[in-house]
């Protein structure tokens, strides 16, 4: 048995003298098959696709250090995922039992899947739903109810995936209130009238009390999906700031506050172009007083507006509630993997550095037409789930899988981002994200796209690690 463990030791350590790239279709995780420490690779050429592998600590120390400094904290982490959009709830309910279980357990358990733990859900229809519906069609906010179409679809799928991961937390957003509350009487544009605010929080404070009567707990919700975009296609409402304000000011927060409700109110739940929105909403002491924070999109602008709005209110919380992969993106899906990189390092990463307490993709599962939409259709053409289930129960992981389980996997709801120092030349294209979770593990995610392997070693307390990273590659560590 100790000629095996010295064997082993002694291949782990060549491997830091190695030059090894991805083309040769060798790297040093070929060579490794046990070790103290769990971490998961994948590589733009797909020889690795969140592949889990093994690694030692050693005494080995290479040109470039990371140092983890757990005591050094920045901001509590909630999770990762996507939006369980009516479409998915029905796509996910016709598959048969066994390959639905087996789907949601690599999507959401934490030992043997990506342990993804954030999700976010519609109240009523979006443009991806099998109808077009709210919570309270008939006119008169005593007729809510939650509607046939989710007791048959959507709440028995979430019920099973919050028995697989119970720390699961939930965001709702409406695409549009009751039609009986818009100035356009329809479920298509306009705006919220307003002799109707209050039945509109009122309508929130029902459906959470109807969704923990569920067993289900709302986390958070936004007002008003995409604030300032109108559709004809699709459920929708243009929510001026001032509008927003003014109903979290007198309506939402004190119903809330008065029923004990502590679901976070969340902010603008719209593209990063418009950040100013939820600073002017944050401008109001009485709205200031009952919002959380600001619910960003990735479809304008860049995450640099999260430090306008932490710059101008630090003490409230950011989120990333959007962004779909799909064809829509033409200039990157030509090489799909580049296209995680993208998001990775142009979406993912960077809200996270900057202060984001999550980060959700769109659909969960579509199907290979990029559907079922809701009738009269969608903006979002081409747009991708994290998984494509097909007509006979198989299904695809998509490259959505990968960019949200690498940080998943080795991220906990209720860690916190720490901060990490590189001792000696850390290349550019290359990023490193450091977590400390609730059990005291580290999870550490390093993408590298620097053009050249990187040996590197991981400094954590009195341990060391060293790994070599394939060139266009992204690694995440979950250390002891």
């Amino acid at each position: 048995m100790k000629g095996w463990m010295y064997l082993f030791s002694l291949c782990f350590l060549l491997t830091g003298c190695l030059d090894f790239n991805e083309d040769s279709g060798f790297t040093d995780s070929d060579i490794i098959t046990h070790g103290d420490v769990s971490l998961w690779q994948t590589t733009r050429s797909e020889s690795f696709l969140f592949r889990e592998q093994y690694a030692d600590y050693s005494n080995d120390v290479n040109a470039l250090t990371i140092r983890l400094y757990p005591n050094e904290t920045y901001q509590e982490m909630d999770g990762f995922g996507a939006a369980l959009t009516g479409s998915s709830a029905y796509l996910l309910k016709q598959m048969g039992e066994s390959q639905r279980t087996a789907l949601l357990k690599e999507l959401f358990d934490p030992k043997t899947g990506a342990g993804m733990n954030f999700l976010r859900i519609t109240i009523g229809a979006s443009d991806f739903s099998m109808d077009l519906y709210t919570y309270c069609d008939k006119e008169g906010i005593e007729n809510f109810a939650i509607p046939e179409i989710d007791q048959r679809d959507l709440l028995p799928v979430l019920k099973e995936i919050l028995a697989i991961n119970p720390e699961i937390k939930i965001m709702a957003s409406p695409w549009s209130p009751p039609a009986w509350m818009k100035t356009t009487a329809t479920l298509f544009g306009g705006e919220l009238r307003e002799d109707k605010y209050d039945d509109f929080a009122t309508y929130f404070v029902k459906y959470v009390q109807a969704m923990k009567q569920e067993g289900i707990t709302i986390h958070s919700i936004t007002l008003q999906n995409e604030a300032m975009f109108n559709s004809e296609a699709h459920p929708s409402m243009v929510m001026p700031w001032q509008v927003q304000a003014e109903v979290i000011k007198n309506y939402l927060g004190p119903k809330f506050e008065a029923t004990g409700i502590t679901s976070k109110i969340l902010l603008l739940d719209h593209n990063f172009d418009l950040y100013e929105y939820p600073i002017n909403v944050l401008n109001d002491p009485g709205a200031r007083k009952y919002a959380a924070g600001t619910a960003f999109h990735g479809y304008a602008g860049t995450p640099d507006a999260i430090d306008y709005v932490t710059a101008a209110y630090p003490d409230k919380d950011i989120y990333f509630s959007e962004l779909s992969g799909g064809g829509w993106n033409e200039d990157l899906e030509e090489d799909r993997m580049a296209t995680m990189f993208y998001y990775m390092n142009s979406f993912l990463v960077p809200c996270v550095q900057k202060g984001s307490k999550n980060f959700i993709m769109f659909n969960l599962a579509l199907n290979p037409q990029d559907g079922p939409t809701t009738p009269g259709g969608t903006f979002c053409e081409d747009c991708r789930g994290v998984v494509t289930i097909n007509t006979d129960d198989s299904y695809r992981k998509e490259i959505e899988y990968y960019l949200l389980g690498h940080f998943s996997k080795v991220c906990r709801s209720g860690a916190k981002r720490i901060r990490t120092e590189a001792i000696g030349t850390f290349p550019a294209d290359c990023n490193v994200t450091a977590f400390l979770n609730p059990d005291g593990t580290k999870g550490v995610v390093i993408v590298n796209q620097s053009g050249n392997t990187l040996p590197l070693t991981l400094k954590n307390n009195d341990k060391r690690l060293s790994y070599t990273i394939p060139n266009d590659a992204v690694v995440s560590f979950l250390l002891d």
